[in-house]
């Protein structure tokens, strides 16, 4: 039978029920209720006034700007593709056949939503864009050599289509990023509205405030149904608050925030909906802080039965032709890596050997894939006796699981320089080469923090440890030690060989920037 309505509840007399139907009248009774305290924030939207406004200036000018950046990068790859023809062409004649396909090139990109996935996320970087760009040009270049068989020009052979190709990936990969950092430089930071008020969201809060980078500007916070029961936050100031009584169409009318950011914990799914068809006719930009199983990332596929919509979550696992795969790629670039970078290597064995007694190489034991004890290496950058001081150290420790001060005095003269340019890791290539560690992965702990992995978190053990990996790409440091444990779980859980080569590629801009360097 049908669940009964509030007031159709009230006229239900106890005394002429079975203690069955009085059961059931009390389960329909609870969940009506529920459903009335879940409506107080979602608009009425048959009586709703809202109306459609334009989609965002900052959006636009954004989406207008990546356009013209890929514009001259394309032109600039046909310049490169030009020049290696033998000077079979007229360079003028032949960029302007090329600035008649830009329209084209432009439909293509954006058929791929290489514009539209700027607008959706917060953290994004061309690098991101890397897969569907490079299939994007290669579809493209192939049918840009077409196109030159009808031309009144010579047509491009294969080798000068596959040279316009990666002039071409590597030149939009270039004016892309410098357009994403010209855009928030002209444009300024993105208003945001905070949906929920929990623990997790004064955590994201805490976060945007310490990284302007990202662009963003709280300027209020809506209550969930967690209201009353949380202390103020320090990162409360300057932010204006709304209770839980308030609609959330009212408050999007009256801060007019660019983005919404919604805690899926707060709130419920009645709730979201609404709030998410809210900023949809408001064309405000939605974020959701997601919920436990969500937070596994594209682990989880969206999956259905008989219309009712299930998420799967695969089992953290990898299998053999993937552990091969990894294997091989680490083998590969590590080996690279070591012969490219053999002389600079022996260089700084005879500036460490010069700067202070004892040993080139720093050893210690680390925790690797399934809780085996391995040895790792790095170029030493402390004292002799660094070891004897630690426990004392550890006093004066920022935080409390590991040692990170302001300023070690154990760190010698050329130990700092190779820890501010993470040099000292080099070594590490060595361990890569014996399978004891990966070019990418969870950070290797010492013994006793390992101690402290409790729980869910021991699945970061499922790989092999990493020179490089989440943790040191996001800030290393700066990152408190449960957060660290969290993206060793969450990279373990999602691990895919595009991942491996994103984080390779964003490893260098990292550790250029010395985030996190200790």
């Amino acid at each position: 039978m049908n669940a009964p309505g509030p007031e159709e509840l009230q006229a239900v007399p106890p005394s002429a029920t079975s203690k069955r139907d009085l059961a059931e009248w009390k389960e329909a009774e609870e969940t009506a209720s529920a459903v009335v305290a879940a409506s107080s924030l979602v608009p009425e939207l048959e009586n709703s006034t809202l109306i459609n406004v334009k989609r965002s200036r900052r959006d636009q000018l954004t989406r207008r700007m990546l356009a013209l950046g890929d514009a001259v990068a394309i032109l600039f790859a046909a310049a490169v593709a030009g020049l290696s023809a033998d000077q079979r062409y007229d360079s003028l004649e032949f960029l302007l056949w090329t600035a008649a396909t830009i329209p084209a090139w432009i439909l293509l990109l954006k058929v791929y939503k290489l514009y539209d996935r700027y607008t959706k996320r917060i953290s994004h970087t061309a690098v991101d864009d890397l897969p569907w760009l490079a299939h994007a040009l290669l579809v493209g270049s192939l049918m840009f050599w077409a196109f030159t068989k009808v031309l009144p020009v010579e047509q491009l052979t294969f080798l000068e289509a596959a040279t316009f190709g990666i002039a071409a990936l590597f030149s939009i990969l270039v004016t892309r990023s410098l357009v994403s950092h010209g855009a928030r430089r002209l444009l300024g930071s993105e208003t945001v509205l905070l949906a929920g008020s929990g623990p997790g969201m004064h955590t994201l809060l805490g976060k945007i405030n310490q990284h302007p980078e990202y662009g963003l500007t709280p300027i209020a916070m809506l209550d969930g149904l967690t209201a009353g029961t949380r202390q103020p936050e320090e990162s409360d100031r300057g932010i204006r608050a709304f209770g839980p009584g308030i609609k959330f169409d009212v408050v999007c009318q009256e801060v007019r925030p660019e983005r919404v950011i919604i805690d899926r914990n707060e709130f419920v799914a009645e709730q979201v909906i609404g709030m998410i068809d809210t900023c949809r006719r408001l064309s405000i930009k939605v974020s959701i802080l997601p919920d436990a199983v969500e937070s596994l990332g594209p682990s989880v596929e969206v999956d259905s039965v008989q219309g009712v919509t299930l998420l799967g979550v695969n089992p953290p696992m990898l299998g053999a032709t993937s552990r091969a795969i990894k294997r091989s790629f680490d083998l590969v670039i590590a080996t690279a890596i070591l012969l490219l970078l053999a002389l600079p290597m022996l260089l700084i064995a005879v500036a460490i050997r010069l700067d202070s007694r004892g040993g080139v190489f720093f050893t210690q034991d680390r925790v690797g894939r399934g809780g085996r004890v391995f040895r790792l290496y790095k170029f030493r950058t402390m004292a002799v006796d660094a070891e004897s001081k630690h426990a004392e150290l550890m006093k004066k420790s920022r935080n409390a699981n590991w040692l990170d001060l302001a300023d070690d005095p154990r760190i010698t003269r050329v130990g700092r320089f190779l820890r501010r340019t993470s040099l000292d890791e080099l070594p590490q290539l060595f361990n890569v080469l014996r399978g004891t560690m990966s070019l990418v992965g969870p950070r290797p702990l010492p013994e006793a923090e390992d101690r402290m992995v409790n729980g869910y978190a021991r699945g970061r053990l499922d790989l092999t440890p990493g020179v490089s990996g989440l943790w040191q790409v996001l800030g290393r440091t700066v990152i408190p030690f449960e957060e660290m444990i969290k993206l060793d779980y969450v990279y373990v859980t999602n691990w895919s060989l595009w991942l491996d080569l994103r984080l390779m590629l964003q490893t260098l801009p990292a550790v250029a920037k010395r985030r996190g360097a200790n």
